[in-house]
């Protein structure tokens, strides 16, 4: 279980939910066992059931099965091979379009600032809390997720693949599936580097970060038997350093997002 959440646990937080949320970990091989229609009617409902800004529900999921679509999502996303092999990959995509069409009739040629950033914030952030209550109702059932971010990487051929119109894209795929593995469970930040009180703490921000790379090093050690232990700082800046995606801005203005 996640350590910030045993140490709530500690003060007599002790149920369920939390116990579900400490124990998530990133699932990368699953069983063939089918997904039943019941079973994802109830995780997509879930997700249905998270906070969404003035009830625009700016999100779309299309569950993907065909396994020949599944292999071509693989291969776009970088070829991460359990995109083909879980039973459903769920893509998550920002939909305003349906935002638009619903709106359209009651505007009388009013202007219409759907391609506003704003309304793009809106949709990006509605669709990841209704993907991370569809994630906890996964797991609730048993099931094992992992999120794909690779969806990105040639965003505009999976959007062809996908058939979606202006102003939809898709956020992040989720294979979703029975876990045939058991991972580890990562360690997650201190929780003083991630909760601040009234302010913004810059100066603890940093001396977490140090102590973070400790306990990282430690963990890659013992995950690989001493072959690495880089710290997580050193990781982050390799990513930074790396160029990742810089299609993203021209395709979403072209789809009709973050016009003005």
């Amino acid at each position: 279980m996640n350590k910030n959440i045993r140490e709530s646990e500690a003060a007599s937080l002790d149920n369920a939910v939390l116990s579900l949320l400490g124990r998530h970990v990133s699932v990368r091989k699953f069983r063939q066992d089918p997904v039943s229609e019941e079973q994802l009617a109830a995780i997509i409902g879930a997700a249905q059931m998270a906070s969404t800004s003035s009830n625009v529900q700016a999100y779309s999921v299309i569950a993907v099965t065909d396994p020949a679509l599944k292999l071509e999502l693989a291969a776009l996303a970088g070829n991460q091979a359990y995109v083909a092999e879980c039973p459903v990959f769920l893509v998550w995509c920002a939909d305003l379009y349906r935002l638009r069409e619903a709106a359209k009739p009651h505007l009388n040629g009013a202007a219409s600032y759907e391609d506003s950033t704003e309304n793009f914030i809106i949709a990006t952030v509605d669709t990841a809390l209704a993907a991370q209550n569809a994630a906890v109702a996964a797991e609730s059932l048993g099931l094992g997720i992992v999120y794909i971010g690779g969806i990105r990487n040639k965003i505009a051929e999976a959007a062809e693949r996908l058939g979606l119109p202006e102003l939809v894209y898709p956020l992040f795929g989720m294979c979703l599936g029975y876990p045939d593995q058991t991972p580890g469970l990562r360690p997650r930040l201190p929780l003083p580097a991630v909760l601040h009180h009234n302010r913004y703490d810059a100066e603890e921000t940093v001396r977490q970060v140090e102590k973070y790379d400790s306990m990282m090093s430690d963990y890659l050690r013992k995950r690989t038997g001493g072959a690495k232990d880089t710290p997580w700082s050193a990781i982050m800046a390799g990513r930074l350093a790396e160029p990742i995606r810089l299609h993203m801005k021209d395709f979403l203005q072209g789809k009709g997002f973050m016009r003005r």
